[in-house]
């Protein structure tokens, strides 16, 4: 069933290779695909593949073809999550836990699943899912990119290159949690939480091959930040630039129209 999909411009900024699709539909499908195809390679050559997925509607078009690719053996692969809100109860329909339950953990069933649970004392929590990360390299990492250049939840006044951490509690940015609202996650600004746990930059470095899916217009001031702009905490994201394998999938509307 796969049909593949082609860019209609290809870019690279340093290290990071850029992809442009002519709309959001196909530019997920191709990171999905591709997300896929590197799932088959390694389930091919060793015994286990672990795997962080970011939550988030910009996500959406990625994990269907991720979960509609015939032939990966699921059951040999661990799963993580990269962040989670304090103070949401178990079940709420914005935890990215259950975002990623009703879109892919569901659907697929990894054989491991390592859900971040944010209602546990948030010191002993980020210890717990630390050592959890830490057991083995985490091979793949789909991951997209905030509306003030975070990834994860490292927005720009907590993010820290040379974290020493692998998992922190932050409190979120204003503008991220705007981003909420503005997914339609939220009704409104007061109702998104103030503070989460997230996974730090070096943990999200680690990954061995990163997917990073970007769609739409509000996300065009980030991307062109992370391209263009100088590598920095102002735009977190930036730090793509210097991992050895990392793709950034975006549609002309994030790009900004310029191919």
């Amino acid at each position: 069933m796969t049909t593949e999909v082609q860019p209609i411009a290809t870019e690279a900024r340093d290290r990071l290779r850029v992809e442009v699709y002519g709309n959001r539909r196909h530019m997920g499908r191709a990171a999905g695909l591709a997300a896929a195809a590197r799932l088959k390679e390694l389930l091919a050559s060793q015994e286990r593949v672990r795997m962080i997925f970011a939550a988030a509607p910009s996500q959406n078009e990625c994990l269907e073809a991720l979960t509609q690719e015939e032939g990966i053996d699921w059951q040999r692969v661990t799963a993580f999550h990269m962040d989670e809100y304090i103070g949401l109860p178990k079940g709420a329909p914005q935890r990215f836990s259950q975002f990623l339950k009703d879109r892919l953990f569901d659907v697929v069933r990894p054989g491991t699943v390592h859900l971040i649970e944010s209602s546990n004392p948030s010191e002993e929590e980020c210890a717990r899912y630390s050592a959890l990360l830490a057991e083995a390299p985490i091979d793949i990492v789909c991951l997209g990119i905030g509306e003030n250049g975070h990834i994860a939840f490292n927005d720009p006044p907590v993010a820290d290159f040379g974290d020493p951490l692998l998992v922190k509690p932050v409190e979120l940015d204003d503008a991220c949690r705007q981003q909420q609202v503005n997914d339609g996650c939220f009704p409104s600004f007061g109702d998104v939480p103030t503070h989460a746990l997230t996974l730090t930059i070096p943990a999200l470095m680690a990954g061995r091959h990163l997917f990073c899916v970007v769609p739409g217009p509000t996300k065009r001031a980030a991307v062109d930040a992370t391209l263009n702009g100088p590598i920095s905490t102002e735009c977190p994201a930036s730090i793509l630039r210097n991992h050895p394998d990392c793709t950034l999938y975006v549609d002309t509307d994030s790009y900004g129209g310029r191919p």
